[in-house]
């Protein structure tokens, strides 16, 4: 308490001292820096004053920490008082009972020669004597096993004693190790009352040391203040004078402004002839790098390969489930992104296609990819791009998209759109578009007036041994609407069912056969171009899918129709002489694109689930063996004469049937989207 006293005397004076020194003046200069300088030092010593406040805090806890234990000290010293109490009495108590127990046997002891002397007596006398004697006998077999017992007795009680012994030694350890801890916490207490007394000491006089030679550098920057001011009088006299001359060469400016104007004027008119023609031969320059740079993409596609392979992962869906059946099993190369790693049955398994996406991978990243080729249609060539893959890998969902995240159809469309509208100086396109699917190995219109009538595949009349489908409706689209209303009522008369695999499983594969025709309004070129987007049906296993009835025999036609394809790529793979297309529907419908005439892409769909990794081992095997297929160069489709004019009739007539379907497009009506009669009547087939 002596020494708290002290401190809180020493305290007070400096406080006091701090007082003294904040009622100095601060010099003609509040508001310069330095005062802030000193605002800080006032900071740091409320804060070595917040640090001796902590510092008796802790103090007060250590006293109390000291009392607690001599408290505690004290307690154990009455449980000890207690405990050699109780033992005295035990001790007591056990004498008195061994003193008894001796007495005892000391008079049975007495007693005993009589005894044996009566049993030698009484052998001759009487029964009733004989009686006494058994008696006497028995008494004696008694009093023998109180012996025994009280002998068992000082037994135990000599061992009671002897634990009691050892307690007493246990209890007089105790407390000699609780006075050894309480001379230590004392010995603790002290070192850190005086370690935290300097620590004291030491904070206060750094910060008066630092105080004082703060206080000193503000002063002596003060003065330096007062110096620069001095200083700074001429030079505010010079500045006076500077602006002054100025003001005198401002009132002589507009006529200077003038002169230049002239001047400028007549440069701008200079360089701008010369940028026209510039300009003029830029231009010429740019048409021909135009023709160069088409030239050398369609040069760089055919020789990337007449069938190119890309692959595309999907995410892990809730759908997966949950376990180790929907761990994730597919790996990438993070250098090289054709590599994709499957792990199949503990083993990995490696495989090289011409670009691997993965799940995050967006549908403008997958459509970059495919764009090269969809533009190639524009100048006269047949492109095919089909989805593979097993039932949910996501081909629907890759070639369709959502409404807010259109797929490759939407997109190619929306392309072809961009492309015509650049060109529209030079050249006049037209785009139809049409829309089948093969459903049990019948061939159906999606966009036609009765969907369910089955229609054929036949040789084109004209002798170029192309394949065509009589009765398939084609509509002209001019804009993104149409292209909307064409998909809307496409989708709303595909087959679809639910399967254990896939929520919203097709069960059909669906084609979109966008046809491109133009021409070259100073050449007379005519172009034709198709375009064939394919969406086939997944493979599934009929285990695992659940299929039963018409659900059953749709798996079947879709496995074999898948199982055709990879007939006819086998046998373009060892170059066989014959091809079967006419094995199926779906071979048949894509002969065109598999036999030399076309630049073709598969997309192959994986899912990267364990449960599938069967499923997704045949595909990439299947991607690679497509891979391989070489077809030869593609052809383009372009004539170069002149116009008839039963040729220039028809193209006036179809621009015609452009502009009127334009402005049917554009009208405004009710229900187009909730019927598909509505959606027909919007949509006008081409003539």
């Amino acid at each position: 308490m002596v020494e708290n006293e002290r401190l809180r005397q020493e305290l007070r004076h400096c406080e006091t001292e701090l007082q003294e020194l904040r009622a100095q003046p601060a010099g003609p200069c509040p508001g310069c820096e330095h005062s802030q300088e000193s605002t800080q030092l006032r900071d740091k010593l409320s804060q070595l004053q917040l640090e001796v406040a902590e510092n008796k805090g802790m103090l007060s806890e250590l006293n109390l920490e000291v009392q607690q234990k001599t408290d505690r000290l004290a307690e154990v010293e009455l449980r000890l008082k207690d405990c050699l109490a109780e033992k005295a009495q035990e001790e007591e108590r056990l004498s008195r009972r061994l003193r008894d127990s001796h007495e005892t046997i000391a008079s049975l002891r007495a007693q005993s020669p009589p005894v044996k002397y009566v049993i030698k007596t009484v052998e001759v006398e009487s029964s009733k004597t004989k009686q006494a004697l058994s008696e006497s006998q028995a008494r004696n077999q008694h009093l023998q096993e109180q012996v025994a017992m009280q002998r068992q007795v000082l037994k135990e009680m000599e061992q009671q004693l002897q634990s009691s012994h050892q307690l007493t030694v246990q209890l007089r350890a105790q407390i000699a190790m609780y006075e050894s801890e309480l001379e230590r916490a004392h010995g603790q207490m002290l070192e850190e009352m005086q370690s935290l007394e300097e620590d004291k000491n030491r904070a206060i006089e750094e910060a008066f040391a630092r105080a004082q030679v703060e206080m000193k550098a503000v002063h002596e920057n003060l003065a330096g203040v007062r110096t620069n001011l001095l200083t700074l009088q001429p030079a505010l006299r010079t500045l006076t004078n500077d602006y002054n001359g100025l003001k005198r060469q401002v009132r002589g400016f507009p006529l200077l402004l003038q002169e230049a104007l002239r001047s400028v004027k007549a440069e701008i008119g200079q360089a701008i002839e010369e940028v026209n023609s510039n300009n003029q031969e830029l231009l010429r320059k740019y048409r021909r790098e135009l023709q160069l740079r088409k030239k050398c993409h369609n040069e760089l596609v055919r020789l990337k390969g007449n069938i190119r392979v890309i692959a595309r992962v999907r995410p892990v869906t809730k759908e997966d489930g949950e376990g180790p059946e929907a761990t994730n099993a597919v790996t990438f190369d993070p250098d090289d992104d054709s590599i994709i790693h499957l792990l199949h049955k503990g083993k990995p398994v490696s495989f090289e296609l011409d670009k691997v996406f993965s799940p995050w991978a967006s549908q403008q990243d997958v459509f970059q990819e495919v764009q090269a080729l969809i533009t190639s249609c524009i100048d006269g060539f047949n492109v095919c791009i089909f989805a593979y893959g097993q039932t949910g890998a996501g081909k629907t969902y890759t070639m369709e998209g959502t409404p807010e995240d259109p797929g490759i159809n939407q997109r190619a469309l929306q392309l072809l759109f961009s492309e015509v509208q650049d060109k529209a100086s030079d050249w006049e396109y037209t785009i139809t578009v049409s829309a089948a699917e093969i459903y049990n190995e019948v061939l159906r219109d999606l966009l036609g007036r009765e969907p369910q009538e089955k229609l054929e595949i036949r040789l084109c009349p004209d002798g170029s041994g192309q394949l065509y489908v009589p009765g398939l409706t084609e509509f002209q689209v001019q804009s993104v609407d149409d292209i909307n209303k064409v998909f809307e009522f496409g989708h709303t008369n595909r087959t679809t069912e639910f399967t254990n695999l896939n929520e919203h499983s097709s069960r059909s594969h669906a084609l979109l056969i966008v046809t491109v025709r133009g021409v070259d309004c100073s050449t007379g070129l005519r172009t034709t171009g198709k375009l064939n987007l394919v969406d086939l049906a997944g493979s599934e296993r009929v285990g695992k899918s659940g299929a039963e009835g018409s659900r059953l025999r749709e798996a079947q036609h879709i496995n074999k129709s898948l199982s055709a394809l990879g007939d006819v790529i086998a046998a373009l793979r060892s170059r066989q002489g014959h091809v079967p297309f006419r094995n199926s529907k779906l071979t048949y419908l894509l002969q065109d694109s598999l036999s030399g005439d076309s630049k073709t892409l598969m997309v192959v769909q994986v899912s990267p689930v364990e449960k599938n990794t069967s499923e997704t081992l045949y595909s990439l095997k299947f991607a690679e063996r497509v891979r391989s297929v070489e077809l030869g160069p593609g052809s383009r489709r372009a004539e170069l004469g002149s116009w008839s004019s039963q040729e220039h009739l028809e193209w006036e007539s179809a621009c015609q049937t452009t502009q009127s379907s334009a402005r049917a497009h554009s009208a405004p009506s009710s229900g187009t989207s909730s019927r598909p009669g509505s959606i027909r009547r919007k949509l006008q087939p081409s003539a």
